[in-house]
């Protein structure tokens, strides 16, 4: 089934099609779901409740960009409301007191596995994660996520590098010799 058959289906309520959506994208939208909740239980409570808002808003799908994308975002905004309903963001602090932190080691992170990766934005703090996953994966600009979680620019920008500290802490270390010296 062609993806323009898909919402031809799931906009006249058919199964067939409801569950041909489900399974071309389930998969693909669980991996984003991962990334924005702490553990697995709960992004399938983000599926789930995504899809459900895809099967009643299909009617919203214009067709000008790829269904995937259009569900995609769905997800991120399903994700976000779960986010938001939790107030992680309250306990946030300013920008000022987090620039003494630094980037991520660049090549600790490149001789990680994917699942490895997702363990460690896993364990970020709601506030931490949901601010990474925006900004450093999904692209959104600071001022964007301020609106979209109704945080200010600067507690966006402070979630972000507080983010990047606890994945640097969170990598695995080199080993020092004796002397101090990294092998």
């Amino acid at each position: 089934m062609t993806d323009e058959q898909m919402v031809a289906g799931c906009l006249k309520g058919e199964p067939i099609a409801q569950k041909a959506l489900y399974q071309a994208y389930a998969r693909k939208m669980m991996s984003l779901c991962m990334r924005y909740a702490p553990d697995r239980e709960q992004a399938q409570d983000i599926l789930q409740d995504g899809f459900v808002k895809v099967f009643q808003k299909i009617g919203n799908f214009r067709g000008d960009g790829p269904l995937g994308g259009w569900i995609a975002r769905t997800m991120v905004n399903t994700a976000l409301d779960q986010i938001r309903r939790n107030k992680p963001f309250e306990h946030s602090l300013d920008l000022t007191e987090a620039e003494h932190l630094h980037a991520v080691d660049e090549q600790a992170v490149s001789s990680m596995s994917a699942d490895e990766l997702m363990g460690l934005v896993q364990a970020l703090p709601t506030g931490y994660r949901t601010v990474f996953n925006l900004f450093a994966i999904e692209g959104y600009p600071h001022k964007d996520i301020a609106e979209m979680l109704g945080i200010s620019e600067n507690t966006s920008k402070s979630q972000f590098m507080k983010a990047r500290a606890f994945l640097r802490k969170l990598l695995p270390q080199e080993t020092m010799d004796l002397h101090g010296q990294r092998t």
